[in-house]
């Protein structure tokens, strides 16, 4: 193989699968046959900003970092032709710099990034606080159009992302699927992850856990009205908890339900770590869930689309939760583990992405 993968990751949340890439994410790229050079930050907040993922201050101080690394490595003659960056997280404005080196260096790398969320997603925090601002829907695009490998990992994500930014350019890259790649995210450690959780995968409580971030698109408040509606049963708010990765993957083994009323959703990790434990994974039948889950797991949308549908549904959901707390534990779990095991196939695998990346590279 020719060329080096640098791989510019994301900052590291204990409580978030970030931590977890920081770990398995570089071994699983060896396994694949792919020399790779990590890029991390310098920095990293001790706290995400409420209801977020990172801290919106911390994160530009680590990709800022990350930048000036990278600026180092081009001025020390360090990257060669056909040398690939992946980006972890596709919203990243080093990108642009990169590009900018390597076009004016003339020093052709390819670049890949993984999108999570955007301006272009009207439920994400870029899309709820700023909105469809110009600053933001141009770096967002500058951004898109510095990636060779634009990585989504659900149609629901590209078709979002299409309808938001329907310029030529990027019409093209949508339609020929040249630069706009599906690919499986790199999880497949889940399995060996939580091999020590399944021991409660026949012992299962009362028990129904939302694993969200608190944050509106997550819709709490239905959660905490079901709760008070079906009192015979223990309600279990993550985050509400100060919980380690480890407590929480014990909370979540001992659940019936992972639950979702969700607004915003391009993959879903929680719901398919629940489906490796043998927690039923209750989604609404809109968003990524949509193509990832068969109906037996799925509710209608208008079910929980917003607090006043919810009103006039919430008997239909009551009683289909009831009927899940209540069926038939040994079989519903052998058709979880069958449906999640073909939904780990398709969404949270790294095959595509590193056969992509080990191609470009040759």
């Amino acid at each position: 193989m020719a060329g080096t993968l640098y791989l510019v990751d994301l900052e590291s949340v204990e409580t978030r699968y970030t931590s977890q890439w920081k770990d398995y994410l570089p071994a699983q790229l060896k396994s694949a046959d792919i020399k790779t050079v990590v890029i991390s930050g310098n920095y990293i907040s001790k706290k995400t900003s409420p209801g977020a993922f990172l801290n919106f201050a911390g994160t530009n101080s680590y990709k800022s970092s990350q930048s000036v690394f990278i600026s180092n490595l081009f001025d020390k003659n360090q990257i060669k032709e056909g040398d690939y960056f992946l980006f972890t997280d596709a919203w990243n404005p080093t990108v642009i710099q990169l590009k900018y080196m390597s076009e004016l260096l003339n020093i052709p790398v390819k670049i890949g990034g993984l999108w999570h969320a955007g301006s272009y997603d009207p439920q994400d925090f870029l899309g709820r606080i700023i909105g469809d601002k110009p600053w933001v829907r141009a770096a967002e695009h500058s951004m898109f159009n510095c990636y060779n490998h634009n990585f989504f990992a659900t149609d629901f994500h590209v078709e979002m992302f299409a309808n938001c930014y329907s310029d030529q350019h990027a019409n093209e890259l949508m339609t020929e699927n040249d630069g706009v790649k599906i690919v499986g995210w790199p999880m497949e450690y889940l399995d060996f992850v939580l091999k020590d959780f399944k021991k409660n995968f026949k012992t299962k409580k009362n028990k129904i856990i939302f694993p969200h971030r608190l944050a509106p698109e997550k819709q709490l408040d239905i959660f905490k009205d079901l709760a008070k509606e079906m009192p015979e049963y223990e309600w279990f708010v993550a985050q509400e908890q100060k919980l380690s990765k480890y407590n929480y993957y014990e909370n979540l083994s001992d659940s019936k339900i992972v639950f979702s009323a969700n607004l915003q959703e391009t993959l879903g990790i929680s719901m398919y770590e629940g489906a490796l434990l043998g927690v039923f994974p209750l989604v609404p039948d809109r968003l990524s869930y949509t193509e990832m889950w068969d109906d037996y797991f799925k509710y209608p949308s208008n079910w929980t689309i917003n607090w006043e549908s919810y009103q006039k549904n919430k008997p239909l959901l009551v009683n289909k939760i009831r009927n899940i707390m209540n069926s038939d534990i040994e079989n519903r779990e052998n058709i979880i583990k069958n449906l999640s095991y073909f939904t780990g196939k398709k969404f949270f695998t790294g095959t595509d992405l590193y056969n992509i990346i080990y191609e470009s590279l040759k």
